[in-house]
């Protein structure tokens, strides 16, 4: 028998290992004008996105759910504090405890739901 959630497990965290492995050569390469920590608690927050968005809205739409999280986060209102801490996470600088746990989450439950369900048909 197939065990699909280890196979979906591996296949995102994979698929997130290559993107961050990507953008930190590319740092390495160029300039470093984005710290390392950024690169990896965005990646990770994304890759967690879409896999979230794979899960919900299938394989084919995977990527409305990092795109329109970055559109909400850059088009919202100006919040003040922790909220806009939580909504604008891709965009805070690292260290930054909400934004990094809010990256950790999405993660965390993109993946687990990927996992679980695979995408939707």
């Amino acid at each position: 028998m197939i065990r699909w959630w280890t196979r979906r497990t591996a296949h995102v965290l994979i698929a997130g290992a290559v993107a961050c492995g990507v953008l930190l050569g590319l740092r390495a390469v160029g300039a470093d004008q984005v710290p390392a920590a950024l690169v990896v608690r965005d990646a990770a927050g994304l890759m967690g996105l879409a896999a979230l968005g794979a899960a919900v809205c299938g394989a084919a739409h995977a990527w409305t759910l990092p795109v329109g999280w970055l559109a909400l986060s850059s088009f919202a209102p100006p919040l003040t504090g922790v909220p806009m801490e939580v909504v604008t996470w891709m965009l805070q600088p690292p260290g930054t405890a909400p934004s990094t746990w809010t990256a950790l989450t999405v993660t965390a439950a993109g993946t687990a739901a990927y996992a679980v369900t695979g995408p939707r048909r």
